[in-house]
């Protein structure tokens, strides 16, 4: 299916105070999709996920992706993180081709990826040590340490994953990703399998943690409201086979942001409107 042809305004930078829908961009950037396509080998031949991908995202940048199950999302991502390589095109960091995973860009995942028969302190303190094996043994500690503490879970350290709430493992999961200090912070649905109050209380602690260290982040969501909430562009992909980047859209409100606020804003229901159409009408999933 071929996007429909948008209607579209002039860009303007992401906090201008109003709604901008925009072209996807492989203008230079800190991580750049140029033409990216990706397909998988499949006994009836080659099996199109994604098609000319063009998208650049600027250093510091918290943007979220969304769309029907199938359309790349996680395909994306994966070519980020250097788990796959793109068939056509390239995705570039910092003006370097990916080609492999590395500690400069580092993986949250719904379903935490932690080690079940090691502690806190020890889920986190082996990506410390893998990164920098050199570095004193008090120092490897110490920051392990301070990422706990800043995720709320210095009293759980010695406790397994088996021990804790699913909101305390993706905390972990968290603290983990952030402690080698990554250029990139990847976030596959990281809050999809949590209760409501806890989805929200991450939110603004993610947030908090963004704002105080401004890496780039890169997340996936089904969550339209998560996504306002989060991020500086929303990233609205098109169904699949050969799915592409149908628009981006640059969330105008202002940071820090307080969620009470912003949902009083006139504005947050154009833009919620605005990607529920695109989502549940122009590119509805077909379901036959």
């Amino acid at each position: 299916m071929q996007p429909t042809p948008l209607k579209l305004k002039s860009r303007r930078p992401a906090h201008s105070g109003q709604a901008d829908y925009t072209q996807p961009s492989s203008d230079q950037g800190f991580l750049v999709f140029d033409q990216v396509s990706k397909s998988f080998p499949t006994a009836k031949g080659r099996f199109p996920v994604l098609e000319n991908v063009n998208l650049s995202i600027q250093q510091g940048e918290f943007v979220c992706f969304i769309g029907h199950s199938g359309c790349g999302k996680s395909t994306l991502l994966s070519l980020v993180s250097g788990f796959q390589q793109a068939t056509q095109g390239s995705v570039t960091l910092n003006g370097q081709p990916i080609l492999k995973p590395g500690p400069d860009r580092m993986v949250v995942f719904q379903n935490y990826a932690l080690l079940p028969w090691r502690t806190v302190f020890e889920n986190v303190y082996l990506a410390v040590k893998s990164v920098w094996p050199n570095k004193p043994e008090a120092q490897k500690r110490a920051i392990v340490r301070d990422h706990l503490a800043m995720v709320g879970l210095t009293e759980a350290a010695d406790k397994r994953p088996d021990q804790i709430s699913g909101g305390m493992r993706q905390r972990v999961s968290i603290a983990r990703a952030l402690s080698i200090r990554p250029e990139v912070l990847i976030l596959d649905e990281p809050f999809g399998a949590l209760d409501a109050i806890t989805k929200e209380e991450l939110q603004e602690e993610l947030l908090k943690i963004w704002n105080d260290h401004r890496c780039t982040v890169l997340m996936i969501t089904h969550d339209i409201d998560e996504a306002l909430f989060l991020a500086d562009r929303l990233v609205m992909m098109t169904n699949g086979p050969a799915a592409g980047i149908g628009e981006v859209m640059n969330i105008p409100f202002e940071r820090p942001r307080d969620r009470d606020q912003i949902m009083e804003d006139p504005q947050y229901y154009q833009l919620r409107n605005h990607a529920l159409d695109f989502l549940y009408n122009r590119f509805a999933h077909d379901e036959s």
